[in-house]
């Protein structure tokens, strides 16, 4: 059985910078600002063969509950809660203050086994904070450098005197080994066999929008309890926060984001790294929520969004949140619908679902709506399906001719879901106007009950075995 770890410490001790060293990855936002981390973070760690599940953290100061800190501390003490070991960190290179004492009590109360680690060991001058650090009654500080990666080999010493070499390293099941390849028993049928989908597979879904959009108070209610840091600020979401849960017996893996404003807007360094990580779970996700403020929906930056999440080729749903704020629902959705299919010709018959984070209306209907626009997403059309579709689209509407010779579609195939993907072979593909590939990609659309997901057509035109050859006399 693995076990669990938190990494704790005041602001700015490089607890996020050990986090991101332990996971072997970049996931934490580091940035030399006090308090950048405020949702903790669950990553996978491995250690010089031990492996556990580590807990970044945000930092722990004194506040009041009700202020953003106070809140930030006390997602902070239901990680320690959580875990099963705490990495106290404290800066050897600056020295101890009276919150590093503070919190050295606070967690002696919870009784639990802890490990004081002192950072940024590898700095002249490190050595009076290094021994101030027995003075905090927890047993001998471990040296470290997490941004140069020096003392590691200590850190999983200490760790395994605390948690016990039991829970370290637990013992393996022995699996029977063969060198005997046995296939898989499959019926494998025609080769135009469309797939079915498969409603087992744990889905990744992106929640993104502007700030204060409610996005982190949407996937709290799906969770039932406060797992992200929310409130009436503006921009409390900086780093790109994973979180799963079971819906309907399927694994639902969901990522909170920071609100995307305007680029011209984006001067601080901080929120330029909170964008970027929100891109980048975009791009990991296979279904992207885009959440509206029902209260001022369709604004410049929510358009960008959807347009955004559209060319990375993303399944895209639309939440109208705060719903409960409405008070003329019904002509309130009716605009709504409206200006959906106008603004956004791009992702015709997109899915928008109204709900509100606050109460939890509607979020189930939200969830039916991003399961069955994976399903379009994952969609696979038979080529002899496809091709008889595509001998009567040219029936119904020919390709313009093009300097009085005509183009001719010859052939078609799907080479590629998620999203569809499909190649036309046909006579001079580069004439082929724009215009044509629309109706095409909306007859698909229409035809295949393909809404709201990017739809991809490639045009290619066969070689010619007489090109470059010179014609004999």
């Amino acid at each position: 059985m693995s076990f669990t770890v938190a990494i704790v410490g005041r602001p700015n001790v490089g607890k996020s910078t050990l986090f991101n060293r332990l996971v072997g990855k970049k996931l934490a936002l580091v940035d030399d600002t006090p308090g950048v981390t405020r949702d903790r973070r669950p990553g996978d760690a491995r250690l010089m063969g031990l492996t556990f599940t580590i807990i970044d953290t945000a930092g722990l100061e004194e506040a009041d509950a009700e202020s953003l800190q106070g809140r930030m501390r006390a997602q902070t003490e239901a990680a320690i809660d959580e875990a099963d070991l705490s990495l106290f960190v404290v800066d050897a290179k600056s020295g101890l203050t009276p919150v590093d004492s503070d919190l050295a009590e606070m967690l002696r109360r919870r009784g639990k086994p802890v490990v004081l680690v002192a950072n940024k060991s590898e700095a002249r001058g490190s050595d009076s904070g290094f021994y101030d650090a027995y003075t905090l009654g927890l047993g001998e500080p471990t040296p470290i450098s997490a941004e140069h990666g020096q003392g590691m080999l200590d850190l999983r010493d200490a760790i395994v005197a605390a948690i016990g070499e039991d829970r370290a390293y637990p013992e393996k099941e022995d699996v029977a080994v063969t060198d005997v390849d046995i296939p898989q028993s499959s019926d494998e049928g025609d080769e135009d066999e469309e797939p079915t989908y498969d409603d087992t597979k744990p889905l990744r879904v992106a929640i993104v929008g502007r700030p204060n959009a409610g996005k982190s108070t949407l996937i709290n209610r799906f969770l039932g309890e406060d797992r992200l840091l929310t409130g009436p600020e503006a921009g409390i979401t900086r780093d790109s926060i994973s979180v799963e849960w079971d819906w309907r017996g399927r694994t639902i893996k969901m990522f909170d984001t920071a609100g995307m404003r305007r680029k011209a807007r984006v001067i601080e360094k901080l929120e330029k790294l909170s964008v970027a990580d929100a891109l980048r779970a975009i791009r990991f996700a296979e279904t992207v929520v885009i959440v509206f403020d029902a209260t001022i929906p369709f604004e410049k930056q929510d358009l960008q969004i959807v347009d955004l999440v559209l060319r990375e080729g993303r399944a895209a749903v639309l939440a109208f949140n705060k719903w409960d704020m409405i008070e003329d629902r019904q002509a309130v959705l009716a605009d709504l619908r409206e200006k959906t299919d106008r603004l956004l010709p791009q992702a015709r018959g997109i899915r928008a679902v109204p709900i509100s984070g606050q109460t939890g209306w509607g979020l189930d209907k939200l969830m039916q709506a991003i399961i069955d626009t994976d399903k379009v997403w994952n969609k696979r059309i038979s080529t002899a399906r496809l091709n008889r579709w595509l001998e009567t689209q040219q029936v119904q509407h020919p390709p313009p001719a093009v300097s009085g010779r005509r183009i001719k579609l010859k052939y078609m195939t799907q080479v590629k879901a998620r999203p569809p993907a499909f190649m036309i072979s046909c006579t001079r593909s580069d004439a082929l106007p724009e215009s044509y590939t629309r109706y095409l990609i909306n007859g698909l659309r229409a035809d295949f009950d393909m809404p709201s997901v990017p739809i991809r057509i490639h045009f290619r035109s066969p070689d010619n075995p007489f090109e470059g050859k010179k014609r004999r006399t």
